[in-house]
């Protein structure tokens, strides 16, 4: 069943969801987590993880990584910049082989997608946000041949409870090309990728690329996607879609509290 939420119920699923993060750094008991990283960004217009989608509008997006072993817990939430949800999602992810050059992993989330309706309560307008389930899965197998230079494949399948999107598939063939210089101190990342996109009944092909620039040791970098439908039958007029970013780097390599995980 679809559940409407009004603005201070989102406001406080979002604080519920935070507190542990928020409250990791206060804390000073054994450490429990080998990792704890994240990133803030804000953009122009938000993309979603499947890139032949955007929010249309300016967006922030946060990104925590917590990690135990070969365990993590990546929630991943998206906002417009206006305050309203976009999108939430919880990925539990494990590394089920990591040897020098050839990594596995899989992963698993539940998410929300979030929509705002109009309804007529009590002979008044009432704007309210919609939001739709979804669960999903995830298989990632990546091949390092350089420092710099990897390939992989990445798949993902969605089944949604809610009205709209029923089942999807999305699978990708990409390479990596990171830490090239510029200069001393600066560098950029580049992933081109192609892929194939099912939405019910409905397909697509795409390519596209991820580009980051940033500086060693500075928190702060710029990234841009730049997404072109090359066959497709899902939203055609949006035959291209592209964003600049600029992002903010937290935490990496840091212990974490072991009372702090507990909460989550």
């Amino acid at each position: 069943m679809k559940k409407q939420f009004h603005h201070s119920q989102l406001i406080t699923l979002y604080v519920f969801c935070m507190l542990p993060v928020l409250g990791l750094g206060q804390l000073e008991h054994k450490p429990f987590l080998d990792d704890f990283q994240g990133m803030a960004s804000v953009t122009h217009n938000g993309i979603s993880l499947v890139p032949s989608f955007s929010l249309g509008e300016p967006a922030a997006i946060f990104d925590v990584k917590m990690t135990k072993g070969k365990f993590s817990f990546e929630p991943d939430m998206r906002f417009a910049l206006e305050g309203k949800p976009w999108s939430f999602l919880f990925w539990f992810r494990y590394k089920a082989i990591q040897k020098k050059r050839f990594t596995l992993r899989i992963g698993a989330h539940p998410a929300l997608n979030f929509r705002t309706v109009n309804v007529i309560r009590n002979g008044a307008n009432e704007e309210l946000i919609e939001s739709r389930r979804f669960l999903a899965s995830e298989i990632v197998p990546n091949y390092k041949i350089s420092d710099k230079v990897s390939l992989g494949m990445y798949y993902l399948t969605a089944k949604g409870f809610d009205d709209g999107l029923r089942s999807s598939d999305f699978l990708t063939v990409n390479a990596s090309f990171t830490n090239l210089s510029i200069s001393e101190k600066l560098y950029f990342n580049v992933s081109p990728q192609a892929y194939y996109l099912r939405l019910d009944d409905k397909t697509g092909y795409y390519v596209v690329a991820f580009i980051t620039l940033a500086k060693k040791d500075f928190p702060l970098s710029i990234s841009s996607i730049l997404n072109k439908a090359i066959d497709t039958q899902i939203v055609p007029e949006d035959d291209f879609i592209w964003n600049i970013s600029l992002n903010y780097s937290f935490g990496g390599n840091k212990k974490v509290p072991k009372k702090s995980v507990q909460k989550i």
